[in-house]
């Protein structure tokens, strides 16, 4: 039996209750109606219903709050009739607004709206019933609406209301702690997750924000310490695996660090260029160069669109490559890195360097350490490590201009002799 036919029979047998002299209230069958249809999930005929409903108590709640309107008798009898009846038309209206509906419609209007996505007209019913007349659920979705509109501040607000008349709510104290941090105020964020640590330490939604909120506060120690707690409970997803690597590698715990990130990037089915990027670097820093450099190379595949991962990717290539001597590639490596990032004067003054004292090229090498002055020369406040490099350069070219000239004189001297 659909919907309809559901329906006709209610009103059929409400028709007969009433004939037999039952008082049926509109109001009620109006709910019912909605109601029925919600348990077949027809939010869409429970809407219609739950609307004229909610339309029915608004209007007797306005009808009743007129009704008992105690109107000042005795201050209207010394004004003018006109006046008077001016005044009681403003008092039935102000009455007639500040008229209470009915909580229980009010939320299951606000619920079918929310299940239809209706996020702002759901919180616009919900904010106005009185906090310890919410139940649970409604407290949540006011909550939650806040959060799906993208308005973190009225979500941290109501979420906190919330914890405070359900602190156990480990799902909302989870949301109200990367809240805060959304925010930048992740220390109460975290004042609110190792409170509901102290009675509750396995809630993985909840020690998952902890860990979080402390990377965000870029506390890495801490990050990483709640991070390996929540592979202990066995929350090995890639989000965890993957901030738990990078936490690590930010604390200097390399060895850590690397296991995450190579668990991470399986997971991701090496797809994640992010993952195999600072894979890459961490393989490099712990010497396993050749690991690292195809990690690398997975990067660049993933992310060549992407010039700002290009520039890290490419340049830490090419640290890889000179690290295990193998200088051919590490200058294609840092010349590609030119191409993403032309503004790095130190990738020209490496790719001089090897060129003089590995590749032997000096052609190119004069090239890059001319490129280098250049752009070094024009740094406003150039550091001391910057004004070694640029007067080591300014010896190696003038070295080669010594060079060039003794090769001039030499081919001089033989051109004159066998004449």
């Amino acid at each position: 039996m659909n919907i309809k036919s559901i329906s006709i029979v209610f009103l059929f047998l409400l028709s007969v209750t009433a004939a037999k002299g039952e008082a049926i209230d509109s109001l009620q069958i109006l709910v019912q109606q909605g109601d029925s249809c919600m348990q077949q999930y027809n939010t869409f005929e429970a809407l219609k219903y739950y609307q004229q409903a909610y339309d029915l108590a608004k209007k007797r709640s306005q009808q009743q709050a007129v009704e008992h309107l105690d109107l000042p008798l005795e201050q209207l009898d010394s004004l003018p009739e006109e006046k008077q009846d001016e005044i009681i038309e403003r008092l039935k209206h102000d009455a007639e607004q500040s008229a209470v509906v009915s909580c229980p419609v009010q939320m299951k209007l606000a619920d079918c709206h929310y299940k239809r996505a209706n996020y702002r007209e759901a919180a616009n019913l919900l904010k106005l019933i009185p906090e310890d007349s919410l139940s649970h659920e409604a407290f949540r979705e006011l909550a939650n609406s806040y959060k799906r509109l993208g308005d973190t501040d009225s979500y941290v607000y109501w979420t906190s209301q919330l914890v405070k008349h359900y602190p156990m709510d480990g799902e909302m104290v989870a949301g109200l702690i990367l809240g805060y941090a959304q925010l930048n105020q992740p220390e109460k964020g975290l004042t609110l997750g190792l409170n509901y640590s102290l009675k509750d330490q396995t809630n993985i939604l909840v020690n998952r924000a902890v860990a979080d909120a402390f990377f965000l506060k870029r506390d890495f120690t801490a990050a990483g310490i709640w991070y390996d707690q929540l592979l202990q409970q066995g929350d090995s997803t890639f989000n965890t695996l993957y901030s738990a690597g990078m936490s690590h590698s930010q604390a200097g715990n390399l060895e850590k660090a690397y296991n995450c990130l190579s668990q991470a990037l399986i997971l991701s089915q090496l797809q994640h260029a992010g993952c195999a990027y600072r894979l890459g670097v961490v393989c490099v820093d712990t010497k396993r160069y050749e690991e690292g450099l195809r990690a690398l190379d997975l990067a660049i595949e993933l992310t060549k669109p992407d010039t700002t991962m290009m520039k890290a990717i490419t340049l830490s290539q090419g640290e890889g490559y000179y690290l295990t001597e193998h200088y051919p590639e590490a200058l294609e490596a840092w010349k590609r890195h030119l191409s993403y990032n032309p503004g790095s004067i130190a990738t020209y003054y490496n790719i001089a360097n090897t060129y003089t004292y590995l590749v032997k090229d000096d052609e190119q090498a004069k090239k890059y350490y001319q490129q280098f002055l250049d752009l070094a020369r024009q740094e406003a406040e150039p550091n001391e490590q910057l004004k070694e490099m640029v007067r080591k350069s300014e010896e190696m070219m003038k070295t080669y201009r010594l060079i060039e000239q003794r090769k001039q004189k030499t081919k001089a001297r033989l051109s004159h002799g066998l004449q």
